[in-house]
This record gives C-alpha cells, sequence and structure tokens, in this order.
C-alpha cells in the first residue's frame, strides 16, 4: 500500500498501543478489555472494526490457549468477517501496515482453517505486533515525513 488511502490513523494507533503491549505479553483477556473500551467509545468511526479484528482474536486465542476449541473457532470466525470489513471498507492504511504488521496478522488470521484443531492456531499465538513501546521515536518521524 502506498500513498497511506486507507483510514486508519495516527490516532487510533495510539488508541492500540496498550492494547498491542497486553496481546504481545499473551495478556489476551486483558488486551480485550482495554481495546473494547475504544471500540465502544468510537461508535460512529468505521475503525473500530480495527480494534474489532484484535479482540476478537485475542478472545479466540485466549480460548485456545484452554484448550476451547469451540471458542477460539467461533471468534476466528467473527475475526476473519471483520478482517473482511477492513478491507472492504478501505480502513487499512500505511500505518497499519508498518506499525501493526497488520499483513502478516490477517495473513495469519484468514490461514485459520474453518475447521481448525488447536494446533492451527500456533502461529496466531507466536505471533507480536511490532513493539509499540518503540513507535513513539518512529512515528515523530513518520509524522514529519507527511
Amino acid at each position: 500500500m502506498s500513498g497511506d488511502t486507507g483510514q486508519f490513523s495516527l490516532e487510533h494507533l495510539r488508541k492500540m498501543k496498550e492494547g498491542v503491549k497486553l496481546f504481545n505479553a499473551g495478556q489476551y483477556w486483558l488486551c480485550h478489555e482495554e481495546l473494547e473500551d475504544h471500540w465502544l467509545e468510537d461508535t460512529h468511526d468505521p475503525n473500530r472494526y480495527v480494534y474489532w479484528v484484535v479482540i476478537q482474536v485475542a478472545t479466540s486465542l485466549l480460548h485456545a490457549s484452554d484448550g476451547n476449541l469451540a471458542g477460539a473457532k467461533g471468534m476466528i470466525e467473527k475475526a476473519k468477517e471483520k478482517v473482511l470489513q477492513c478491507e472492504k471498507q478501505r480502513l487499512e492504511s500505511d500505518i497499519m501496515m508498518k506499525f501493526l504488521s497488520w499483513k502478516r496478522f490477517k495473513k495469519l488470521v484468514k490461514e485459520v482453517p474453518k475447521e481448525p484443531e488447536l494446533d492451527d492456531f500456533k502461529a496466531l499465538l507466536a505471533f507480536k505486533f511490532s513493539q509499540p513501546e518503540k513507535w513513539e521515536q518512529h512515528l515523530s518521524k513518520w509524522e514529519s515525513e507527511k
């Protein structure tokens, strides 16, 4: 993606920072709780679909970690639907690609089969978003280049 044609902005990214840190730490329930606050606040913002994908993937991984295959399967299928909404609504931006490793993230989400086994969640369980603790140093440079 070039020219930053998507709608997802630096403001959205900053809202996700704490949730992303929690996701990377494997604290999926706390990630869900943190991002749900922003999802609820941004009722009229279509970019809430990005938060929603991460919330549902985090919930799916929580279930997978607990051995609850039915719960993991249900949530990952819902997350796949939200990924499609992100694409259809042209939310995806260069910011997402760079700071959230979005291309890789959504590829891993889409690769979970419709009838998964717990092992099918291993790649997603190993996934980490790009390091949010380093975002600020890159964000100021990013903003000055735009």
